[in-house]
């Protein structure tokens, strides 16, 4: 759990970075400045969620899986928009390898057991 709380935090981080990237550009572009600044907001808040779901992966708290595998589900289209229809393979394959890792973790055999487990002091 601990490996995939790491690619999980990776992508909060992704995306909090991302939004940076998008408000630095917003004040250099010509581009209308409110989209811009909305698809800032979103990304941050979206990266910032994948924080703390990593976060609560990290202290071993059970509610912090699923959103985690649901957020790797829609990662997948993702992945494959990035390697066909827009050609980026490079980055594709990147975000492919990094989601199906995160997947496979959370998916795996030990993480089913790990979210078997009947400790009440761990489901907060």
């Amino acid at each position: 759990m601990r490996a995939a709380a790491v690619l999980v935090g990776l992508q909060g981080l992704l995306g909090v970075g991302f939004a940076g990237y998008l408000v630095v550009r917003a004040s250099s572009a010509s581009l209308p400045l409110g989209p811009l600044l909305g698809e800032a907001g979103m990304f941050a808040l979206c990266g910032a969620a994948l924080l703390w779901v990593a976060v609560g992966l990290l202290r071993g708290l059970f509610w912090a899986r699923t959103p985690a595998i649901v957020t790797q589900l829609l990662l997948l289209p993702v992945a494959y928009t990035l390697l066909v229809p827009s050609g980026q393979v490079p980055l594709g394959a990147a975000t492919a390898v990094v989601v199906l890792a995160a997947l496979g973790l959370l998916m795996s055999p030990p993480a089913r057991e790990w979210a078997a487990d009947l400790d009440e002091t761990r489901r907060g």
